[in-house]
């Protein structure tokens, strides 16, 4: 790579953030260059995101200062960000769901033409975007009729048509499947070797490795460590990330299952965009007390509609949910939850919590009944309920009073799967319940799943991770095309896995 290329065009010198007595950020010193990729890695609450927001405008930093092109700047918003050539794509998408694909794309920085908004040239650059990055959908598409990781590609292609300088990924793989990964990958070279600087962020640290030129450790806000590619593997991230190479476990073992919790027989589910095109179809499944069911698939394979159908989210075409002996039929999700089924959704953000709500509020929200006393609520019982469930899913948060935005994206993720610990379920079932999670936080919520299986619970969790299906999974399901193509035990490979889904295995 030229030294033209390499130049430094950004740099963060010393940057400290404070949120009242928690140190964000102590002293960060970080280097952007021109056409490569600096990779950020670190786990939930190490800092990333934060020195992120203040790179690219959202926050400012309590002290130290940003050199862009050699010279001291203050970016005011994001706007002013983005204006000196500085783009992000958020770990949590920011898309009006209620805008189309093509005004999402365009939001803010609209094409004017005589009339007012020329359309017809947005919808152009739009597929012609989208063409580029192999993504095939109609521009006025409704964001919210689809789904996360289509959402996440849509993101990311609005970021791209600034024709940013340095464009910030945060976690931009965490909804895509294996193919649309490659994709990302092949535009993310491109971009480099125009020139663009790209800051990555990801928790899936194999595959970060493929795009890396620089990596940068980031523990409790502060740098641990920086190499180059040639110099670093696997074993240097986790170390330096977490101070011991952590595993997701194994399945746990010392127990026999109990009787069959959950049953579904001949199942059929419809997309709900387009009925004439099966999501699930005639697909069967039992789970046994205290067994660990992984679905694995591809996008598209009918894992998130099979789970959202035994919930009560997704209307069921034909077939039966049985569950604990008793066929559900048109109950609501309530009344499902009450009967023992809890979901853990994909997308916790829209999905899974309440954002103006505090922690403990997002704790008992399932399970409000319980906190109920003479036929009112009793905030003292609610309170007391809900330190008890910020111990039992080992939230680390200070008391149930803080807002749940100022938590770690791993650190919700277990709020939500306490919320639903809380209702009591017979069968609990997770979509993806480590997208946009470090590697400890994994552990420590495939740790809690564990143990809940011993004490009786069925656990059902999906993942496009294979090495997620070879952790504490007693059985692996994989899913293509809304059917079952192969059912596998703990001795599994990868390259079975993959195969089976219809993945492309690498030689």
């Amino acid at each position: 790579m030229s030294d033209v290329l390499d130049d430094v065009v950004l740099e963060a010198r010393d940057i400290v953030k404070q949120y009242g007595g928690t140190h964000a950020l102590k002293g960060v010193n970080f280097e952007i260059r021109s056409g490569t990729v600096t990779t950020l890695f670190g786990e939930n609450g190490a800092g990333k995101s934060t020195l992120m927001k203040i790179l690219s405008g959202v926050e400012q930093p309590t002290s130290g200062n940003i050199i862009l092109d050699g010279q001291p700047v203050v970016f005011t918003s994001t706007t002013d960000a983005r204006d000196r050539g500085i783009s992000i794509i958020h770990q949590e998408l920011s898309l009006a769901p209620n805008l189309s694909v093509r005004d999402n794309i365009f939001m803010g920085r609209e094409i004017r033409g005589p009339f007012g908004v020329d359309y017809a040239e947005e919808t152009r650059q739009t597929l012609v975007l989208l063409e580029e990055m192999q993504f095939r959908i109609e521009p006025d598409t409704l964001v919210s009729d689809l789904r996360v990781g289509q959402q996440q590609i849509i993101e990311i292609a609005r970021a791209l048509s600034v024709n940013s300088r340095i464009l910030i990924m945060d976690e931009p793989t965490s909804a895509l499947a294996a193919a649309e990964v490659e994709i990302l990958f092949t535009i993310i070279h491109d971009l480099t070797a125009r020139g663009v600087a790209i800051v990555y962020i990801s928790h899936h640290l194999e595959e970060a490795l493929e795009v890396t030129d620089h990596a940068v450790v980031l523990r409790d806000g502060a740098m641990t460590a920086k190499d180059e590619r040639a110099n670093i593997d696997l074993e240097w991230i986790v170390r330096n990330m977490v101070g011991e190479n952590f595993d997701l476990g194994s399945p746990p073992t010392g127990y026999e299952f109990g009787d069959t919790v959950l049953s579904v027989q001949g199942l059929r589910v419809l997309d709900r965009e387009n009925a004439e095109r099966v999501v699930v179809n005639d697909l069967d499944l039992d789970v046994r007390a205290g067994e660990i069911v992984c679905l694995y698939g591809l996008m598209g394979a009918g894992r998130t509609e099979l789970l959202e159908a035994i919930a009560g989210r997704e209307p069921v075409e034909s077939g039966a949910i049985v569950l604990d002996g008793r066929p559900l039929g048109k109950e609501s999700i309530a009344e499902r939850i009450a009967l023992g089924v809890g979901l853990v959704p994909e997308d916790r953000q829209r999905d899974g919590l309440v954002q103006t709500f505090d922690v403990g509020s997002n704790l008992t929200l399932a399970s409000l009944r319980d906190s109920v006393v003479n036929g009112l609520l009793s905030h003292r019982v609610e309170k007391s309920r809900a330190e008890d469930l910020i111990g039992t899913v080992t939230v680390k948060t200070p008391g149930p009073e803080l807002p749940i935005g100022s938590l770690s994206g791993g650190n919700q993720q277990k709020v939500v799967i306490g919320k639903v610990v809380a209702t009591e379920p017979r069968v609990m079932l997770l979509d993806e319940p480590s997208r946009g999670i470090d590697i400890g936080a994994k552990a420590e919520v495939f740790t809690l799943l564990a143990e809940r299986a011993r004490e009786g619970l069925a656990v059902v969790y999906s993942t496009s991770e294979v090495g997620e299906c070879l952790s504490i999974a007693h059985r692996i399901i994989v899913l293509r095309r809304g059917q079952i193509s192969a059912e596998f035990g703990p001795d599994a490979t990868k390259e079975m896995i993959m195969a089976a889904s219809g993945e492309a295995v690498a030689a």
